[in-house]
């Protein structure tokens, strides 16, 4: 059995500010370790499952937060920023299952801790066909073309919530919950990791039961930036029609292509943010 894992930070228990998952920040050595910790929880909890194999991708900030030696089940470990695919580099239609740890709230989701999607200078809200979409649904895009079930989400409770249209059979594991941008009630570390392992050995254990990503077809992504700028780049996109002032709608048949076409426009936004 197959498991391929995307990983985030700001969803891990106990982070509330940036400064917590951002290096050179010294509060970064200790966090980066607890998002270590609750990666390794989900793959202890797959290997009792009958998991065999595994690929980690690092997709936060600078993609390379996790110790290669430290992880578990002598998973692969996929890092390093301007991956094409980004936080779905890797996946393919030959793993048998998904996981999406410490992940986050979307731009629009004002109460959930460090909501953002994707670049939080320059998108402040994404729609698939016009139900808000944080990143763990623009991703599911990924799963839905290889065929390929999520069946665990960690996070804070919206995270959790924005992903079920989407992802509705996976197992939500609620680390934290979020009070404000910036503020959050979080399990002490040891309980998370248990609810992750637990999660993870439970979603394996029916595997048979889950689906890949239930999306309607044609898949339509709506972005919304913060300013005029941004849309104007993301108009010389294939597959890109101006919508407003600030918006753009992307569509294509295929989810992969959609999915591809969203990420040429979140490196665009970089040109004029970063």
């Amino acid at each position: 059995m197959k498991v391929f894992l995307s990983t985030d930070m700001e969803g891990t228990a106990g982070v509330v500010d940036w400064s917590q998952c951002r290096a050179p920040s010294p509060e970064y050595e200790y966090y980066r370790g607890q998002l270590q910790a609750e990666v390794n929880a989900a793959i202890d909890g797959a290997l009792e499952a009958g998991a065999t194999e595994f690929l980690v991708n690092d997709s936060h900030s600078t993609m390379q937060n996790l110790r290669p030696d430290e992880l578990h089940g002598r998973a692969s470990y996929l890092s390093g920023r301007h991956k094409p695919m980004y936080m779905m580099e890797g996946l393919d239609a030959s793993f048998d299952a998904i996981f999406f740890i410490s992940y986050h709230g979307s731009a629009g989701a004002t109460s959930s801790v460090l909501h953002h999607t994707y670049n939080p200078r320059a998108i402040a809200e994404v729609r698939l066909n016009g139900v808000v979409a944080g990143e763990a649904a623009v991703n599911a895009l990924v799963a839905r073309a290889y065929g390929v079930p999520v069946v665990l989400i960690t996070g804070d409770q919206v995270t959790i919530d924005e992903a079920r249209p989407f992802c509705p059979a996976a197992e939500g594991i609620v680390v934290k919950q979020s009070v404000s941008h910036n503020a959050a009630l979080s399990l002490h570390p040891d309980r998370a990791r248990e609810l992750i392992h637990e999660g993870a050995r439970r979603a394996l254990d029916h595997l048979s039961t889950h689906r890949p990503p239930e999306l309607a077809t044609p898949p339509e992504l709506t972005v919304r930036f913060h300013t005029q700028a941004h849309a104007d780049l993301t108009t010389a996109l294939r597959n890109a029609t101006r919508t407003a002032e600030t918006t753009v709608a992307l569509r294509a048949d295929d989810p992969l292509d959609l999915f591809r076409t969203f990420i040429a426009a979140v490196y665009l936004s970089r040109a004029i943010t970063d």
